[in-house]
């Protein structure tokens, strides 16, 4: 049997130059540039209160990666001991886990947002939870994300909080 026609196909089995129609090739984001090596003992600017250890992984990944400094926090008092070893420098990003029961995002935030002013609350969620999303910006979350959304723009966020004072007042 001829099996000559094989030669013509790429890797996945398809002839080059065709495609089914309405898919596009594959899209990879481009990750954003490291930011400059900070120091050992620079004063960490966000705070995640995440359990979820597949999100701490990839969180601290994306976080080494860009050069930036994330530590994860269980409580409020947690966030205050660690923001007061930091100088009382308020954070510039805290993300929250919108589904941590332990961390009560619904009564912390609030608190948190009366406290840090300038600090940015992004909470994250399950895509079908659209009553916890409209929870999560009424009681004062900048921004909530679906897992999957949250994930995609995790080095841009970082990026543009964990960057110090002077580079983002540029």
């Amino acid at each position: 049997m001829d099996h000559s026609y094989r030669a013509a196909m790429n890797g996945n089995g398809a002839r080059p130059g065709r495609q089914r129609p309405g898919f596009a090739a594959a899209y990879a984001p481009v990750d954003p540039d490291p930011l400059p090596q900070q120091a050992e003992n620079a004063a960490s600017r966000i705070f995640a209160f995440v359990d979820d250890l597949f999100f701490q992984a990839k969180i601290q990944e994306t976080a080494r990666k860009l050069n930036v400094k994330v530590e994860f926090v269980k409580s409020e008092k947690d966030l205050l001991d660690r923001v007061k070893q930091n100088g009382e420098e308020t954070p510039s990003l805290i993300i929250f886990d919108m589904n941590n029961a332990n961390a009560k995002p619904l009564t912390l935030i609030p608190k948190l947002k009366t406290k840090m002013k300038k600090a940015s609350i992004i909470g994250f969620l399950s895509h079908v939870q659209g009553d916890l999303k409209q929870k999560a910006h009424e009681v004062g979350c900048d921004m909530v994300l679906p897992r999957s959304a949250f994930s995609q723009n995790l080095p841009q966020l970082l990026r543009r909080h964990g960057a110090p004072e002077e580079e983002t007042a540029e």
